[in-house]
């Protein structure tokens, strides 16, 4: 595997904090999505779901990850995790099926450990 989960997730936070220090509009996207993904219509397990599936659509590896640890530490299932990423494949083709296979799979394996009930 050509990417690390953790260490992409590590990258990405660091460069949050990083360009959150001089640029606020960091800080409000943050907010902003924080309020999104509250519990309301749809619990935050669907909405992290939801979330891999558009990572995988969009080809987008920080999203990959975080969305695919986000998902697991919302109580997301592996195999709920892979259905999610394989129905973004359908629109996606196969840029979409190469992240699935890799990226998700790899990130599943990388963290799905740490929320074992």
């Amino acid at each position: 595997m050509a990417w690390n989960p953790r260490e992409i997730m590590k990258e990405l936070e660091k460069n949050i904090k990083e360009v959150g220090k001089e640029r606020p509009e960091v800080q409000a996207f943050l907010e902003f999505t924080g309020k999104l993904m509250a519990p309301s219509a749809l619990d935050l397990k669907t909405k992290e779901l939801i979330s891999v599936a558009i990572a995988v659509y969009i080809k987008c590896k920080y999203c990959i990850v975080t969305h695919v640890y986000n998902a697991l530490k919302a109580g997301a299932t592996e195999d709920e995790i892979m259905e999610a990423a394989l129905v973004a494949v359908q629109f996606g083709g196969g840029p979409a099926i190469s992240h699935c296979v890799t990226l998700v799979n790899e990130s599943i394996k990388e963290f799905a450990h740490e929320f074992e009930n």
